[in-house]
């Protein structure tokens, strides 16, 4: 049996991204894979929030191409986007208290008729979501009224419960404190363990190097490095990408940088 790589859910080739017509980054070439993620890691400024952005949809690309399940992205109506991408954004403060099991069914919106309220099948999504990321217990909590870390949580079982094929992360621990990051990025993990894509942004070169498989290393409108995580992630790399000292620690079988 030949064992062929599986195809990407989303790629670029060529992207140029922007607002505009002022071009914020080019030249960019990335496959997300499914049972794979991918840090997006870059000092601020250097155009991965834009990037990501124009991956999902919200900003139309300067030049380029993006294409989704192997069809241009643009070729996709918004809804059947949506039951393909699933985007978490940061946890910041919620205007509504909507509880979270109301905020978890909001994933299912995509798959339902227009004007119609959740099924039978939509219920069973979000309560099998709420189950799987262990908040179930907080399901009639307003999400106004629990931690960081659990708002993350739900957000990420929103997105779960959509049913897609790529899950975008747009900087999943920001904010949280130690263990509430821990507890989101091993969640994050578990996702492609479970066959979808990730794709993720993040400050922080050992988030990139533990949790993701690949990194794309962004900055000053261009990637200036890209791969395996494990290989790529280096002294040499984030200098170069930070413009500064790094210093490498090392032990036990693991690895970290820290800034020099």
């Amino acid at each position: 049996m030949v064992v062929t790589e599986a195809a990407p859910v989303l790629a670029a080739c060529g992207l140029v991204v922007g607002y505009r017509g002022r071009r914020v980054a080019g030249a960019i070439d990335l496959a997300l894979v499914p049972g794979r993620a991918l840090a997006l890691l870059g000092p601020n400024g250097g155009g991965k929030t834009t990037l990501l952005r124009t991956l999902i949809g919200l900003l139309p690309p300067l030049a380029g191409e993006i294409r989704l399940e192997g069809a241009p992205l643009a070729a996709h109506a918004v809804a059947e986007r949506a039951r393909r991408i699933a985007y978490v954004p940061q946890a910041g403060g919620q205007a509504f208290g909507f509880s979270v099991r109301e905020t978890v069914l909001m994933g299912r919106l995509a798959h339902q008729r227009a004007l119609a309220g959740p099924g039978p099948a939509d219920v069973a999504a979000a309560e099998a979501a709420l189950a799987r990321l262990g908040i179930a217990h907080l399901a009639e909590r307003p999400v106004t009224q629990v931690s960081g870390g659990e708002r993350q949580l739900a957000l990420i079982a929103r997105a779960l419960a959509q049913a897609p094929r790529l899950i975008v992360l747009d900087e999943p621990t920001a904010s949280l404190d130690f263990g509430n990051q821990g507890r989101v990025l091993a969640e994050m993990r578990a996702l492609t363990g479970a066959g979808l894509a990730v794709l993720f942004t993040t400050h922080d070169p050992n988030q990139a190097l533990r949790h993701a498989d690949d990194v794309a290393m962004l900055a000053d409108g261009r990637l200036v490095a890209s791969g395996p995580s494990a290989r790529t992630i280096n002294r040499a790399s984030l200098a170069t990408l930070y413009g500064c000292a790094v210093e490498e620690v090392a032990g036990g079988g693991r690895q970290a940088f820290l800034p020099g």
